[in-house]
């Protein structure tokens, strides 16, 4: 009788132990990927993982064992998805941009920020945008990151806004200088249009409040002040003929040595 109790426990202890240990691979496992959604923007996070934010991610993570997963959706989307935590992270936001989300101290790139008017216009300046009827599309957030921006529409899509700037309905249109070189390569008459760099606009991951998505956050700080005191970065943007944005870091919000 004795015996079969002790039969009984020694069984008990190998299920229990089993168990931890196969609920340890589940925790362990996913360590090995980091899943990451975004719009597709070309060029910066093309759907076939080509593009600057893709390779920039992968020289971050893929030396320390961890296999980058992309996941390309509209963009409201994919920042829900990183809301929600069903990623563990989503890629192209400013500073502060969207709640719900985690922001690292150092930004992975920049956004050139320009202004798309008739040429015919006078150039507008940072300084006196505000005087001016702007648009941009929705979910840029451009009026939390540009100074004392008041009189602005958002739009949900950018083949009309030419029209509207022919039209009179707004002075100038806010994006990244290579989503106005795409809208411009699609018009019929280009030179119709002047467009006038503003500033750049440092860009982040926002990272998923789960344990999985601070585990990845973790990494990401401790791995890009190494590769960026390495120079290991400057040949990624190089190769997509990108503004290099560390060398002024120190000016960047929330980006610190």
């Amino acid at each position: 009788m004795r015996g079969g109790w002790i039969g009984m426990l020694l069984s008990c202890l190998l299920v229990y132990s089993g168990s931890f240990v196969a609920a340890q691979a589940r925790e362990a496992a996913p360590l090995a990927e980091f899943s990451v959604a975004s719009e597709v923007w070309e060029g910066h996070s093309n759907a076939d993982g080509s593009g600057l934010a893709w390779d920039l991610l992968r020289a971050v993570f893929e030396p320390a064992g961890v296999k980058l997963k992309i996941t390309s959706v509209p963009y409201t989307r994919a920042l829900g998805l990183a809301q929600r935590g069903k990623v563990d992270a989503v890629l192209g936001l400013y500073l502060n941009e969207a709640d719900d989300v985690a922001y690292p101290r150092w930004p992975y790139a920049d956004d050139a920020v320009v202004a798309l008017g008739l040429a015919g216009a006078p150039a507008p300046t940072l300084q006196k945008l505000a005087n001016y009827r702007l648009i941009w599309v929705r979910g840029y957030a451009f009026q939390s990151q540009l100074p004392t921006l008041k009189n602005y529409q958002e739009v949900q899509r950018r083949d009309g806004i030419p029209q509207m700037l022919k039209q009179g309905r707004a002075d100038f249109y806010i994006d990244d200088d290579d989503e106005v070189k795409i809208l411009l390569a699609g018009t019929e008459h280009p030179q119709d249009f002047k467009v006038t760099p503003l500033q750049y606009l440092p860009i982040y991951l926002g990272f998923a409040h789960t344990e999985h998505g601070r585990a990845m956050q973790a990494l990401y700080e401790q791995r890009m002040p190494q590769l960026l005191r390495a120079g290991s970065l400057r040949p990624i943007f190089a190769r997509y003929q990108q503004h290099y944005p560390y060398d002024s870091a120190e000016e960047m919000p929330n980006a610190r040595p």
